[in-house]
């Protein structure tokens, strides 16, 4: 055992130690500018998704919404509420200008590698869609690289489908115990039982469930932070000016300066809204979409949502209150909850409970999807996805259970960072295919088409399922 944990420290220093996030950042940056700043380009657009026609063709399929909440429920978890906080304490308030910065490239990058996602999905034999980097890479690479997707794959499972659902388990049920007194049996069989009728109903009945969830949760907990902003208006142009100053060395909040708030907002703000480790791009895939690059802007405003609205109201909530204490050690989750009940009350502490419950599901059901269609790669055996629905309900109720059980996955961030760092080296070498392709969605938008429709056989020289874009016009 002591040597598997050596193993996967050395490959955890290795990825994200040192190159996995200047990596992110640098493409992020490339990415914006390559694209003639796309996220910007069609940001009023991005808005289109929340409103008008959602109702897909196919039952089998899913819509864009529900695609966009899927995500959403995947990236918007602890990274807002306890993640924020952590970024704080330990890089100032500095840490949340870059925690912005970072999701403002990240939001091109999430744009490209959805959008390259939906034109590489293949229909299955139900009328769904699947999807991602691994398929990315087999379709859009060539067989010969399927070692690589294989490699993405087992990644993918082991991270998102094996090891968070665990740490997601433990965090409701302590977060359960501590504010309810709730034994941990029994929140672990509700979870667990929760999590089983979830991801027995495949992606539809997981995207019908977050397109409820997603919102309830977001929009509740954005209405609290809101109130708490109504509440201390006076203050907010000096927390905003406090964000500024540290960010750029003017105040120094904790040891380490302007250098601790850009390591701890990059940091705190890629681990948050997963622009780039190529997790998102498995449930963008699945949607019923027009056009390749519609899904990769509705994509864009799930990191937009994520980090800029979600954490932002995190990260008000702390800095308006006198909890926060520059440089004091104090656990994440702890700081928020402490904020909350210090500007309306010690009711908020269940409500941030309820609302780590939810935020804890949503990603669970998201993380299962993941694995599964990781899973597809390389299997199709009914038995197998089988066990894996199994296995992984079954470590979600074991990491609720026993709080010490979580620390056998310590295997998840060094896989993620593989997963990553092999979904960056794909975007890379598919980067010449998404220019073409967003040339032809910004043409037809030039020529006055309001609504894109893409045509694969524009694109002859790819490897693309025509039967996939069949009757979108």
């Amino acid at each position: 055992m002591d040597f598997l944990h050596t193993v996967f420290g050395t490959i955890g220093d290795l990825t994200w130690g040192w190159s996995l996030i200047p990596f992110l950042v640098i493409f992020g940056v490339f990415i914006t500018i390559a694209t003639g700043f796309v996220q910007f380009r069609y940001f009023r657009r991005m808005f289109r998704v929340l409103k008008g026609d959602n109702q897909s063709s196919d039952p089998n399929t899913i819509t864009a919404r529900e695609a966009l909440f899927v995500s959403v429920g995947g990236r918007v978890g602890g990274g807002n509420i306890a993640g924020v906080a952590v970024a704080i304490t330990l890089g100032g308030p500095g840490a949340v200008f870059w925690m912005w910065a970072i999701a403002l490239v990240g939001m091109a990058t999430s744009l490209v590698e959805c959008s390259l996602a939906q034109v590489f999905k293949r229909r299955q034999d139900d009328g769904s869609y699947r999807g991602g980097p691994a398929r990315m890479i087999i379709y859009g690479l060539g067989k010969e690289y399927k070692w690589l997707a294989v490699l993405y794959a087992i990644s993918l499972i082991a991270a998102f489908g094996i090891g968070f659902p665990a740490f997601q388990g433990n965090t409701v049920a302590g977060a359960a115990e501590n504010a309810f007194g709730l034994n941990r049996l029994i929140s672990g069989a509700i979870l667990a039982a929760g999590t089983a009728f979830i991801v027995f109903g495949g992606i539809q009945r997981i995207a019908k469930a977050s397109d409820i969830i997603v919102p309830v949760m977001a929009l509740t907990y954005i209405a609290l932070a809101l109130v708490v902003i109504v509440l201390n208006i006076g203050d907010v142009p000096a927390a905003f000016s406090t964000i500024f100053a540290n960010a750029f060395g003017f105040e120094e909040a904790v040891s380490g300066g302007m250098g601790a708030a850009i390591a701890q907002g990059l940091r705190r703000g890629l681990f948050s809204n997963e622009a780039g480790l190529g997790s998102a791009p498995n449930v963008a895939a699945t949607a019923e979409v027009r056009h390749p690059i519609s899904q990769g802007i509705t994509q864009s405003f799930s990191v937009f949502i994520d980090t800029i609205i979600i954490c932002t109201c995190t990260a008000l909530v702390i800095l308006l209150s006198d909890t926060y204490v520059p440089g004091a050690d104090i656990d994440g989750v702890v700081l928020t909850q402490n904020s909350l009940v210090e500007h309306l009350g010690s009711w908020t502490q269940y409500f941030l409970t309820f609302a780590v419950l939810l935020f804890a599901f949503s990603s669970i059901i998201y993380n299962y999807y993941l694995g599964e269609n990781a899973l597809t790669v390389f299997s199709k055996s009914k038995i197998a996805l089988m066990a894996f629905k199994v296995v992984l309900v079954g470590v979600t109720f074991l990491g609720a259970v026993a709080p010490g059980a979580t620390a056998v996955f310590f295997f998840s961030d060094p896989m993620m960072g593989i997963l990553a760092l092999v979904n960056l080296l794909a975007l890379l070498m598919l980067f010449p295919v998404l220019r073409r392709v967003l040339n032809d969605f910004d043409a037809q938008r030039k020529a006055g088409v309001e609504r894109p429709v893409f045509d694969p056989t524009k694109f002859p020289d790819l490897d693309i399922d025509h039967s996939a874009w069949a009757n979108k016009g």
